[in-house]
Order: structure tokens, then sequence, then C-alpha cells
């Protein structure tokens, strides 16, 4: 999986790292930093601090994180690289107005999906009587493209729902909202994990790529 980066609201950045490589990064960033100095491993956070100041982060993914937990002297994140290497069963919801993705993924592999477009027109700009109609026509396109998307949710996921150790979701959050209101999905959907995936129109491929992106581990990495 290539290596994905984002800078971070009020400074930094953050990179998504695959599991099996979590360690060796670790490792390649206190070297670069003159060596972790101390590591804080809580539930649902690790920060490893370097000599010169710089510190990288994770936000546990799958949390809570098994103790034990505190602070410990230089680079202590055995706990965390068994944590994010454990294998896990994901439901993947990938929602955009007009397509959706939706599959059972394990290991990084997804074993059973659905996807699907749906025709959802632009907006018009032109005033009076027509922009309303168009309005009202696109109004029931995005309708029936987010039922579409939600049946889809329901038909694959909730039959495997007592296997599923986590749901990852990724795509436009208004489309995301819209499927946590259907009265079959307010539960699994609740369950989701708070990370959200930045995911262009869902195709099958995407949804491959997203259920790798699903394992991988966010660090964040702000220098001194």
């Amino acid at each position: 999986m290539s290596s994905r980066s984002r800078q971070l609201p009020g400074g930094g950045r953050a990179v998504e790292v695959a599991p099996e490589r979590l360690e060796g990064w670790f490792r390649r960033f206190a070297d670069g930093h003159g060596g972790a100095v101390g590591t804080s491993v809580a539930p649902e956070r690790v920060e490893v601090r370097a000599a010169d100041g710089a510190r990288a982060a994770v936000d546990v993914p799958f949390a809570p994180l098994a103790p034990p937990h505190g602070d410990a002297e230089g680079l202590e994140v055995t706990s965390l690289v068994e944590h994010v290497t454990t294998p896990r069963t994901i439901g993947l919801v990938l929602v955009r107005l007009g397509a959706h993705s939706v599959g059972v993924s394990r290991g990084g592999r997804v074993e059973r999906s659905s996807t699907d477009r749906h025709l959802v027109h632009g907006r018009n700009k032109a005033g009076g009587w027509s922009q309303q109609r168009f309005a009202r026509r696109r109004e029931g396109q995005s309708r029936r493209a987010l039922d579409a998307a939600a049946d889809a949710v329901a038909r694959v996921l909730l039959p495997e729902r007592a296997e599923l150790d986590a749901v990852v979701l990724g795509g436009d959050r208004q489309a995301l909202d819209a499927l946590r209101a259907d009265p079959r999905l307010t539960t699994l959907l609740a369950s989701a994990e708070p990370r959200v995936l930045d995911v262009p129109e869902p195709r099958r491929t995407v949804l491959d790529e997203a259920a790798r992106r699903a394992i991988a581990v966010e660090v964040e990495i702000h220098d001194a």
C-alpha cells in the first residue's frame, strides 16, 4: 500500500502505515530524531517523544488497547503493534451521492461486496419554475440513491454482523448521516470507527483500496 499523507489542522501531518510496517516506522522515526526518550501508552492513544522534541502519536484503531498502560522510557510500541496486526473482519461502507460500495473484508481483502451507481443530476443554476422542477427531480434522485445504498448495507453487512470486529466508513459525511437515520442501520453504524476514510467515487477498486486502508494505522507527526 502506498503511503498517504495529509496535513493536520493546527500543524503537523499524518501518514498511513501498514500494520506490518508500523514497528519499523517507529524505529526509523526514533533514529531520525536523536532517539526516543519516552512512550505514553493509553487505551485510546499512544505517543512517542523523541530527543529533539518531535512527537509521533496514534489514535488507537479498534480501541481500546489492552493493558499495560502508562509511561515508559525509550520506544515501547510492542502492545500497539500486536493490537493492530491482530486479524479482523471489517464491514466497509463507502458512500457518495450517486454511488456506493459495501463489503466485508478479512485481513485487508474484500470477500463479499456490492457496488452500484445511480444517476443524480448536478445543481441547476437557472431560476424560476424550471429550477424548482429540477430541484425536486434531483431530490428524488438523491433519495433513491441513498435508499439503494442503505439497502446494500443491510443486505451485505447485517447478516454478517455477529462476525464483524469493526465497521469502517468512507465518503461523504452527509450521505453517511443519511444512512445512520435508517432504523435498520442505526445500531450498526453507531459502532463505526471514528476515522472516516476520504475516498473518491466508490467503485470496486476503491473498495479494495479501502479494505487495506481500514487496517492501516494513521500516525500523527509533529516536528520540534
